[in-house]
């Protein structure tokens, strides 16, 4: 009788912690596009995710503007304007059919987002400066106020030579001859390459 009770409370909370579990869906990148640690443009990149590939998709804001994924490993916000999801048989915008396709409305919690995430990130040490910005919604200062360079200091993507458009789709320049370096010094480098004596 013991059995059969826990086997039916077992069952319960397999059932209730379900739906958190098949909350998360695939979609596919239509563009090369930045993974961001935040949904905006303002955050630091995370990943490039190429375009056609698969990410899992854990929410999105309100308005499908931005949602949480994941992509080998790495975890971040892409722009829902370069997602599409399987709906009927064809590929659909996740902004356009999200309510449809029953994508779940999340929200961003900044500190515990960063602290699992992105602890081991070089650009996590200016946390306090990118909590200030993202709750008073205050992205005046500029890029060069902080410790890093975005485009020429991520070393997952210093092999890339890429700008941004406003949606944060990804482009390759091809009259680039790659990343430059500052010079020799340890001011504004990653400490890894700052061993290898790279910058």
């Amino acid at each position: 009788m013991r059995m059969t009770r826990f086997l039916a409370v077992a069952a319960i909370l397999g059932a209730l912690c379900a739906p958190g579990v098949a909350a998360a869906a695939n979609a596919f990148t239509i563009a090369d596009v930045n993974m961001r640690a935040g949904p905006s443009t303002r955050f630091p990149r995370v990943a490039v995710l190429p375009e056609g590939v698969t990410v899992t998709v854990y929410g999105c804001l309100d308005g499908w503007s931005w949602c949480d994924t994941s992509w080998r490993g790495e975890r971040g916000w892409v722009s829902g304007r370069y997602l599409e999801q399987l709906y009927r048989g064809r590929r659909v915008l996740v902004p356009e059919y999200g309510a449809i396709v029953g994508l779940p409305i999340i929200s961003f919690h900044f500190g515990s987002y960063w602290d699992r995430w992105y602890s081991d990130r070089y650009w996590y040490r200016d946390r306090p400066r990118w909590a200030r910005s993202w709750e008073l919604g205050d992205w005046s200062w500029r890029d060069d106020d902080l410790d890093w360079d975005d485009d020429r200091y991520d070393r997952r993507d210093r092999a890339r030579s890429t700008f941004r458009d406003s949606g944060d789709r990804v482009r390759r320049r091809a009259d680039d001859d790659g990343p430059r370096i500052r010079g020799r010094g340890n001011k504004g480098c990653p400490p890894g390459l700052a061993r290898q004596g790279v910058c």
